[in-house]
């Protein structure tokens, strides 16, 4: 077993203070948004024993999943994120144009899809997943405005999940004047006013608005789905699925991937065509996770097709023997709080607090989590009936 040192993340979404307050160390002052824990070429975890510092790499080969820890402040770019198919291809296109791997302009950084979990740590809210037909037209038409109209015309001759998706694409293409914008994010504090809201689909332009005044994604946002996890509730988000993280902090799960595609809220590149190209009818599935038990201190969360999965443990002091995680393969285990040791088969320990970071790889057999506190760990699952616990919400 060895301690990682993860890199971070400074978007300017991000928080202050909360992300360094979980790190243990003081904050800078910037916003710090995520904490990349994996083997990914653009934020590789680092080790360091008596042989030097070296990336994770050089252990455990390249990681087929990659753990996070999210915190923002702010809303998140509208985003979806490529299939296989794809992220191969893209990758492939953008390799052969000599496009550098961190060029602002990039959008495929490696040739996977990007299915994720988000794990809530504390009160977590975000949009994903486009709303009903009919839901979508009971927010746009009480708001007296051209551009609001014209959705709902659109949407009325072609409802449907494609009619929705062909809305989206003549926003993105044909976006309506920042003062038009504003316009209909006046209409929607008008009928907050009111008491009138749909499902928060108000309070949700008029919370993004003043980040991105004028941004077209704050009517975007008036056709997605608004989600409130809890801590200790998991959402998986298949690939293909649109979607904007609003604000929280959450250990995130993804297949080992950087592919974003981006069509607002955001001064990052914008790939309007990009988004709608790969938001998935089939792909697109959006669901609660529901955990099963592993021994008596062990959620696990193992969604999707079993590209990843979390195992979050609880361990105190009536657990006299540790309490065992699953798997045996390639770990990586964070402490979300709390003070515990970690012990593999071989009797090595290593302490870790909140905010630490440590690799367990197949040599160090089974591992029991010992003291009290928390510990979360990403991992690729082998058992085939413990998957696919979810509960589509779209």
């Amino acid at each position: 077993m060895h301690l990682l040192d993860c890199p971070s993340q400074d978007y300017a979404w991000g928080t202050a203070h909360a992300i360094p307050s979980f790190l243990g160390r003081p904050p800078t002052g910037q916003p710090m948004a995520e904490v990349w824990m994996g083997t990914h070429p653009l934020g590789p975890a680092m080790v360091e024993d008596e042989a030097g510092r070296k990336p994770l790499t050089d252990l455990s080969g390249d990681l087929p999943y990659m753990m996070k820890i999210l915190s923002a402040a702010r809303p998140l770019s509208i985003q979806v994120h490529p299939n296989s198919e794809l992220a191969a291809k893209g990758f492939e296109a953008e390799e052969a144009a000599g496009v550098p791997l961190d060029a602002p302009h990039r959008v495929y950084k490696d040739p996977n899809p990007k299915p994720e979990m988000v794990y809530a740590l504390t009160t977590f809210d975000t949009l994903v997943g486009f709303r009903p037909t009919a839901e979508i037209l009971r927010i746009l038409a009480p708001l007296d405005h051209p551009v609001a109209q014209g959705m709902v015309e659109q949407l009325t001759a072609s409802p449907g999940f494609h009619g929705i998706v062909r809305v989206l694409e003549k926003l993105l293409m044909e976006p309506p004047t920042v003062h038009e914008v504003h316009e209909v994010v006046a209409l929607c504090h008008q009928r907050l006013s009111l008491g009138l809201d749909v499902k928060r689909a108000y309070a949700s332009a008029t919370v993004i608005a003043p980040h991105y005044p004028g941004d077209v994604g704050v009517l975007v946002s008036l056709m997605l789905n608004r989600l409130t996890l809890q801590p200790g509730e998991a959402a998986y988000l298949g690939a293909g699925i649109i979607h904007a993280h609003l604000s929280g902090m959450c250990v995130e799960v993804m297949v080992n991937s950087d592919n974003v595609l981006r069509a607002g809220l955001t001064p990052k590149h914008l790939d309007p065509a990009g988004v709608v190209a790969s938001i998935d009818a089939e792909m697109s599935r959006l669901a609660r996770v529901t955990p099963d038990l592993f021994g008596t201190g062990t959620e696990v969360f193992e969604p999707g097709d079993g590209e990843f999965g979390l195992a979050v443990s609880q361990a105190s002091p009536a657990d006299r023997d540790g309490v065992p995680l699953p798997e045996r393969g390639p770990r990586i285990l964070v402490c979300t709080g709390g003070d515990v040791e970690v012990r593999n088969e071989h009797g090595q320990s290593i302490p870790l607090a909140r905010g630490q970071v440590l690799y367990a790889g197949e040599d160090d057999g089974a591992v029991r989590v010992h003291g009290t506190g928390e510990v979360a760990q990403a991992y690729l699952p082998t058992e085939e009936g413990r998957r696919r616990r979810m509960l589509d919400l779209v």
